[in-house]
């Protein structure tokens, strides 16, 4: 599963506490057992857009927000047509009615197909036929939409390797053709994504000099010279003390994780939250409690129950809390509340992890992510994570904060003293477009700011674009992800085809990645797409728009128009 995506069924349920009814809250006391600082984090047992210009980040004050309402669903989720949702959840039970159907007879005049979900010489299934049920008959009607092989740098076009199905998608034949398509399908946001240019003369050169990898754990022979000055410029670009990096962006969360909280310690997520941060809180062993996306009421509450209350049946003060968000969240392009969110952990005392997977460098007038996009001091975040994967065309990820944090996670983290050291490549890439980004790079200085330009402007001129045309759209002001609802379930496929007959790429997303009722397309925006390629994707998305009627908005808009003129 992506970076982008996350499980729905979101914690099990044997590591919930689920809330219960408050009662008053506690002493002063126990906030106290929650120090500010994120040095204690370190035992388990320790109670719009413009040129600007590029320079390290200096010392903001938190601007503090008045007191928020809760993040509402966006106006266009709440006027969904009645009509829609009901035949979305029929097409869904049309769905599982059928395969349930197919399985039934199928087990008995074709068993040869159904052997690997029998019991075979004593042996249970690996995989049972209802676990494997939604893969084998809704997955596979519209498995030729995933995994398309592609035949070259992943940039704002992409040539993707053509094949075809004669059995329903069972399996692929290629043609040898290959297909050049517009890509709002990967996560290119500054367009880095490149096999020619000054990031990839870097990258060669530190090849000839380094090598491929150290093929060893950085705690023993993988910790080298390069590892260690990209390292003190993802701190200096993040503003924070330290920085550790980390091969694998989904390990940079799962395997970080259980060495910041453990038994006797409480997680607070967002209910949205990436699976790999639910697989590091499962990890921690910590209770788990969940609020409403971007709810900050809802999370207060919970905040005031937990403390009040304590831990289950022994009612002692928590270890330890830990917040859980993202600051930009990949599947409905919204960003956190970040000011209220600070508001309430220096009124609670409780540790705030942000995960800037999606947002570092695509936000923020210097791309330095969501705390550059809202003006704060990122010192007044205890847990920055990141990864490299999106904006800076490379693979890994960082944890960045204070620097007696870091020097605990070099030596107690999974992802530190197990996994591999990131490779040699990998590192010239991140750092060759990081001091570009910074404007440090002397032969490139400006063209780092002008991506972050380009991103925003096309951002917004799309978004726009799709509103305009009467699509319903989630997401905030800026994003560079834009999500298009489609809703029904056979609107998916249809509409991936559609896209792909014009030559264009995105990705479609469904349950269980997102709830039943709201399938999407998500298009990402990136700095390397033109104002031509924006304008052609308007004009086919619209005509692919009418042909599979995803204007829900268009009488609203033509009502509006009306009264102008």
């Amino acid at each position: 599963m992506g970076k982008g995506q996350r499980s729905q069924p979101m914690y099990s349920n044997e590591i919930i506490e689920a809330p219960q009814e408050a009662g008053k809250l506690a002493s002063s006391g126990v906030f106290q057992t929650v120090p500010a600082s994120s040095s204690s984090l370190l035992g388990h047992n320790d109670i719009e857009y413009g040129s600007v210009a590029v320079s390290a980040p200096a010392e903001t004050k938190v601007q503090t927000a008045p007191k928020e309402l809760p993040h509402e669903k966006p106006h266009e989720v709440q006027d969904i047509p009645f009509f829609t949702l009901m035949t979305t959840y029929m097409s869904f039970l049309l769905l599982v009615v059928l395969a349930h159907f197919e399985d039934f007879f199928g087990k008995i005049f074709m068993p040869k197909q159904y052997v690997q979900v029998r019991v075979q010489n004593g042996y249970a299934p690996m995989v049972s036929d209802f676990e494997s049920m939604w893969s084998r008959h809704v997955y596979a009607r519209m498995r030729d939409c995933f995994n398309r092989p592609i035949g070259g740098v992943a940039g704002g076009h992409v040539e993707l390797i053509d094949r075809v199905t004669h059995d329903y998608n069972k399996s692929f034949q290629f043609t040898g053709k290959l297909q050049n398509v517009l890509n709002l399908a990967s996560y290119n946001y500054l367009g880095f994504a490149q096999s020619e240019g000054p990031c990839a003369d870097k990258v060669e050169e530190a090849m000839r000099e380094h090598g491929i990898a150290q093929a060893s754990s950085r705690i023993e022979t993988g910790c080298s010279k390069l590892l260690v000055e990209t390292e003190e410029m993802v701190a200096r670009f993040m503003g924070t003390e330290a920085a550790i990096i980390v091969s694998m962006g989904y390990a940079t969360n799962s395997l970080t994780m259980p060495s910041l909280v453990s038994k006797g310690c409480l997680i607070i997520s967002d209910e949205l939250n990436h699976s790999s941060l639910i697989a590091g809180s499962r990890l921690s062993g910590a209770v788990i409690r969940v609020f409403r996306h971007n709810d900050t009421r809802d999370l207060e509450k919970q905040l005031r129950r937990s403390i009040s209350q304590g831990q289950p049946r022994t009612h002692r003060p928590w270890k330890k809390i830990m917040v859980v968000v993202e600051g930009l969240y990949s599947m409905e392009g919204e960003f956190c509340n970040l000011h209220k969110l600070i508001e309430m952990r220096n009124k609670y005392k409780f540790y705030l992890f942000v995960d800037e997977a999606h947002s570092i460098g695509a936000l923020g007038k210097r791309g330095r992510g969501i705390c550059d996009h809202f003006n704060v001091d990122p010192r007044e975040i205890d847990i920055l994570m990141g990864t490299f994967t999106k904006s800076f065309g490379a693979a890994g990820g960082y944890i960045a904060g204070s620097k007696a944090l870091i020097d605990h996670l070099r030596v107690n983290s999974y992802a530190a003293v197990y996994s591999e050291a990131m490779s040699v490549p990998v590192l010239a890439q991140v750092s060759s477009s990081m001091r570009m980004i910074m404007g440090e790079d002397r032969e490139h200085a400006l063209e780092g700011q002008q991506r972050l330009d380009q991103l925003a402007l096309n951002s917004k001129y799309f978004a726009k674009g799709l509103r305009k045309l009467g699509f319903m759209i989630l997401g905030d002001p800026g994003s560079p992800i834009v999500p298009l609802l489609l809703f029904n379930p056979a609107k998916m496929p249809a509409f991936s085809r559609e896209c792909l007959k014009r030559n264009i790429a995105v990705v479609v997303v469904s349950y269980p990645a997102t709830p039943i009722i709201a399938g999407r397309v998500r298009f990402c925006i990136s700095a390397s797409h033109t104002r031509e390629d924006l304008d052609y994707a308007l004009e086919q998305i619209s005509d692919i728009g009418d042909l599979l009627m995803l204007k829900f908005h268009k009488d609203v808009i033509n009502q509006d128009t009306k009264k102008l003129k």
